[in-house]
């Protein structure tokens, strides 16, 4: 019987510029392609997950192209272990083609995957699709790995201009899909799940956005943001493309941007303790208030503040939030309210279309002080002084707080100056303690 090989989708959900993709459709082997919702990761989710609606029309969109070529996407439910156990029973299964993830538990179940597949003689085997660089490949001269994003940025720089980047045209390789249409098709429906009624805003990707990204990605109100951070996630874009593009333009500033996502992917790697503690250790000392009814506020916006309250809403309302305000958030609760970063990095996870771990935890650790290359404690932004520097006419407040001016609209929630030197005591108490 001749061997088949399996390509199984994750966090690159395209047939374009796929790596793993790329490299078991060049095999000798024609290639099952499968996709599978993890029940480790689903059980967790709420019935109404927008993501899972994001992810089910992306692979709609792989399975078009699958059925153009005599093929279709199959997609499982189970724990991958499960899933593969069975597939192996199934079908001549030679070798197993996915792409890196780099997550911890990620990382386990991989592991765990390979052990199975390597006792039935199925090889294992994973490349790097995500990012330009990985794990070990930018480090400092004497091996350990950049705590600081600067230098680490123009050692990447560096070595992308001296390496370049290469190409995997897997979209010109699906001729060797294998010719089974008898692959289950489960939805998220049959597993319980809602439709969403929310869908992220078209990307926008072009030379003008990249040349004015500096200059404009700073105010909420205007839309000059990409809104890539979902394609990113799901791997629906190309990396490659995009920093192909970037590093194309005169203005580095969104180029560094995709650069701080790979920093942080790094430092979850080599640091994974950080998901769960603070990188510098002494803050975890902090007495974090962790008043339950100040976190609902914030979470609804309802803090009396116009630039948080309108970018909670935001959050709520779209699964989407304007960095400049995500930094103004997280600081606000982390620091006017002193609750403890880590309930603010579980609601984004919930709630952004975008998120990914490794960005998500070194942004909020960033903002509480106690990550790698993070805003030092005493820096507590003044969310009035927000709102003159990035918003004076209100455009995004007045879209988003509806009731600003009404008598309903709650007073602040506590007072600037009494927060600042709250905190600012707080974390002198902690960090001075021996």
């Amino acid at each position: 019987m001749k061997k088949i090989n399996v390509f199984w989708f994750r966090r690159d959900l395209r047939t374009h510029d796929n790596r793993g993709l790329y490299e078991a459709l060049k095999d000798k082997n024609n290639v099952i392609p499968i996709f599978i919702y993890d029940t480790e990761i689903t059980n967790k989710l709420k019935k109404n997950d927008h993501r899972l609606t994001f992810i089910e029309n992306a692979l709609g969109g792989i399975n078009k192209v699958m059925k153009r070529n005599r093929c279709a996407l199959g997609t499982f439910r189970g724990t991958p272990k499960a899933i593969f156990n069975q597939l192996i029973k199934d079908y001549p299964i030679e070798k197993v083609y996915t792409n890196h993830d780099y997550e911890p538990y990620a990382l386990a179940r991989d592991l765990e995957v390979k052990k199975l597949l390597e006792s039935a003689g199925v090889e294992f085997i994973t490349f790097k699709d995500q990012v330009i660089f990985e794990q070990n490949e930018v480090v400092k001269d004497d091996g350990k790995p950049y705590v600081v994003y600067t230098p680490y940025s123009r050692k990447w720089i560096a070595k992308f201009e001296e390496e370049g980047i290469e190409n995997y045209p897997s979209e010109s390789l699906l001729d060797n899909l294998y010719h089974e249409k008898k692959l289950p098709e489960i939805t998220t429906t049959e597993m319980g799940f809602s439709p969403a009624s929310l869908v992220p805003k078209a990307y926008q990707f072009d030379d003008q956005l990249i040349d004015q990204y500096e200059a404009t990605r700073n105010f909420p109100a205007t839309d000059s943001t990409s809104r890539l951070g979902v394609h990113l996630r799901f791997g629906t874009q190309s990396i490659r493309d995009l920093v192909t593009k970037s590093a194309g333009s005169k203005n580095p500033t969104f180029l560094k941007e995709l650069i701080w996502r790979e920093f942080f992917m790094q430092i979850l790697w080599h640091f994974p303790h950080t998901k769960e503690r603070s990188f510098k250790k002494q803050y975890d000392r902090i007495q974090w208030r962790n008043d339950e009814t100040e976190f609902k506020k914030w979470c609804e916006g309802e803090t009396g503040y116009p630039l948080v309250d309108a970018g909670m809403r935001e959050l709520n309302k779209t699964g989407f939030m304007h960095n400049r305000v995500r930094m103004l958030v997280a600081s606000f609760l982390c620091k006017h309210l002193l609750i403890d970063w880590r309930w603010g990095e579980a609601y984004f996870a919930e709630k952004l279309f975008d998120y990914e771990m490794a960005s998500n935890v070194g942004n909020w650790q960033w903002a509480a002080g106690s990550g790698v290359d993070a805003a030092p404690y005493f820096r507590i932004f003044n969310p009035h002084a927000q709102i003159q520097k990035f918003d004076q006419q209100h455009q995004y407040i007045n879209r988003w707080v509806e009731d600003l001016n009404e008598m309903s609209y709650p007073a602040p929630i506590v007072e600037h100056k009494y927060a600042r030197e709250r905190c600012l005591k707080e974390y002198k108490t902690a960090l001075n303690t021996a």
